[in-house]
């Protein structure tokens, strides 16, 4: 599923390139706008055939999908984890091009385990930059790397522990006093254990957080992350009752945010997006290739990072080399050597992601090259014990070209198509859809508007191609 303009006519790319100007709409332009307000839900960890399957637990999904528009998948990021995926959403841009290139920040005294957490490490604009400069107003609860954002009812994914009721579970909220809002009427007094992925109840409190926002001062704009689907599938994998029982928690979330538009009076004003940021993996192996660079000498074995010479930043279904030193041609060398003398058993559990292939997908510029698990075989960042170990569970973090991997697309509402079908889309295209909605001046610097998927603007002719309701365009071709 990787970009490839070889396959793609000059007649599509012309039509592209015409379908995305149609996104960059002077800004605050009312007769632009195909939406006044448009509320864009991510699912951590959603999956297409949750919608696509009828036997999962989720009406809501099911009644958006059927009276909207949906993708039949959507290819992510690499890897396809959720910082890097949730801002490629938020910019329309890859990894390689806004800067989040993992969850936690690499940097060179290693991997420092700090979460990429703060809006301003963005290196391209937002659709939260977008809506404020049009004069619109927006909202977030717990979108990832939000903190500061410029949004004008901000509760960043930033949560922190309590430590008893003695500290303030998200002291990045804004503005000031928005927080205790909140709590008064909506949610009731919170405490960090309501608010962490073991608790089903993080969910709800954060649609309720939504509707409140939603009712209370209908920003053009609003953000929100739902997050517990994620953690089932970490802890079971694909199927299980944890599994429907989250995404049963997800669909209720969603159905807060329908009433919630509902009593506010602007449903017939409003689209609402429901997306996520990747698929997930079974996983009965676990495979460590810090290990080798430890037994040869090129990365410490404990915790002391100081005197490596390279170190792969692990991401669930792959693994990053970076070097101490970019020039350092021996040490690459030596790596590749290493992985090329490993035995047949252990070589078919990945495959090596080249730097030329890194910058095709637009991947982190400052590794060597990747690697990536064949399906069933995650990557653990540990430089001591065995090198493969037996695995369990869920993951996702893979390079995005299989079907497992994908995350899903249902729009619904106010512009939406009734019935469009998109067989392949990639995260980077969420964003002009937004965007025409909205009518805003925003550069979506790796997406294009999909044809399709949005109504006729009154008094234009259509040219888009879709035919018996599917669109016939993919970004998997692009």
């Amino acid at each position: 599923m990787q970009k490839n303009l070889s396959f793609f006519s000059v007649s599509f790319i012309c039509l592209f390139l015409e379908l995305t100007a149609g996104a960059q709409q002077p800004a605050g332009n009312a007769e632009q706008r195909l939406s006044k307000y448009v509320v864009l839900i991510s699912i951590d960890g959603l999956r297409p055939d949750f919608y696509l399957d009828h036997t999962w637990p989720k009406p809501n999904l099911q009644f958006m999908k059927n009276n909207g528009a949906y993708a039949e998948g959507v290819r992510g990021v690499f890897p396809t984890v959720t910082y890097p995926s949730h801002t490629t959403i938020i910019t329309g841009a890859m990894p390689a091009r806004h800067g989040i290139f993992y969850n936690t920040i690499f940097s060179d005294s290693g991997s420092t385990g700090t979460w990429y957490r703060e809006e301003k490490l963005i290196q391209t604009e937002t659709l939260w930059d977008a809506v404020h400069k049009a004069g619109m107003t927006s909202a977030c609860l717990s979108w990832p790397v939000s903190v500061g954002a410029p949004v004008d009812y901000n509760v960043p994914e930033a949560w922190e522990n309590d430590r008893g009721g003695t500290a303030s579970i998200n002291p990045h909220v804004s503005p000031a006093g928005l927080f205790e809002e909140i709590q008064q009427n909506a949610t009731g007094k919170l405490s960090y254990s309501q608010m962490n992925l073991n608790n089903l109840a993080i969910d709800e409190n954060l649609s309720r957080m939504a509707a409140y926002l939603l009712k209370k001062y209908k920003p053009n704009f609003t953000t929100l992350h739902i997050v517990c689907v994620d953690h089932a599938e970490h802890s079971v994998g694909r199927s299980g009752e944890e599994v429907n029982k989250a995404l049963a928690s997800a669909d209720h979330a969603v159905s807060n945010v329908l009433e919630a538009v509902e009593a506010a009076g602007i449903a017939d004003s409003t689209t609402i997006i429901i997306t996520g940021d990747h698929g997930f993996v079974d996983i009965n192996t676990s495979f460590s290739p810090n290990v080798l660079l430890a037994r040869n000498g090129l990365l410490p074995s404990g915790n002391q990072r100081e005197g490596w010479k390279a170190m792969f930043h692990s991401s669930g279904g792959s693994a990053f080399l970076h070097l101490k030193n970019k020039n350092d041609v021996k040490t690459l060398a030596k790596v590749q050597a290493i992985l090329d003398s490993l035995p047949a058993s252990v070589k078919k559990l990945y495959r090596v992601v080249s730097r030329q292939e890194l910058d095709k997908i637009g991947a982190d510029p400052n590794a060597a090259f990747a690697l990536t698990g064949v399906e069933g075989v995650s990557f653990g960042g540990s430089a001591t014990g065995e090198l493969v170990r037996a695995g369990r569970g869920g993951t996702h973090g893979f390079f995005p070209d299989f079907q497992h991997i994908e995350t899903g697309f249902i729009a619904y509402g106010a512009g939406v198509n009734k019935g469009a079908v998109v067989p392949k889309m990639g995260l980077e295209d969420i964003a002009p859809v937004i965007s025409r909605l909205l009518g805003l001046s925003f550069n979506s610097p790796d997406g294009v508007l999909l044809p399709g998927i949005l109504k006729i603007p009154s008094g234009r002719r259509e040219n888009r191609p879709v035919i018996n309701g599917n669109i016939n365009a993919s970004s998997e071709t692009k």
